[in-house]
């Protein structure tokens, strides 16, 4: 059975989030990249605007999920303006394939749904399309971009 609870506490989240890094990433997280994270964490989950999950099967942590709200220009497939961005979706590998992915993502649209949002957005790889898709996600081609500011 999965079960799926809100994280609240810091060193939570930031356990959490090094192995997202690490895992999703392919980076060890350094000094610097953990202090914006739990700047970032501290500012928004005060102010409600992020909520982090954790699933566990039978009483085993086995992955995470996130959302932050935000809001966007009122459009006529958003009039409220209200959106979500899913982030650190992440399953640990011993427990893939078993559910635990859908049931985050299940959760975390819920609750954006809760908190009025009329848009729900992300990115993921090509290994994660089609559970995306089965939730009925579509493709946005073209128009979510990239820009290294580096260059």
């Amino acid at each position: 059975m999965i079960e799926l609870k809100e994280i609240k506490d810091l060193p939570t989240l930031m356990r959490w989030r090094e192995e997202v890094i690490r895992h999703v990433f392919g980076q060890e997280p350094d000094d610097r990249l953990l202090a914006a994270n739990r700047h970032y964490y501290a500012r928004h989950i005060a102010d409600g605007s992020h909520f982090a999950f954790v699933a566990a099967v039978d009483g085993e942590d086995t992955g995470c999920g996130a959302i932050c709200l935000t809001d966007e220009l009122p459009s006529p497939d958003n009039p409220s303006g209200r959106c979500a961005y899913l982030m650190n979706i992440y399953v640990r590998e011993a427990f893939r394939r078993q559910g635990v992915a859908h049931q985050i993502v299940s959760c975390l649209i819920d609750e954006a749904k809760k908190r009025g949002c009329g848009k729900i957005y992300l990115e993921t790889t090509t290994d994660g399309k089609p559970l995306y898709s089965s939730l009925g996600f579509r493709d946005m081609p073209d128009m979510m971009k990239y820009y290294d500011t580096d260059h």
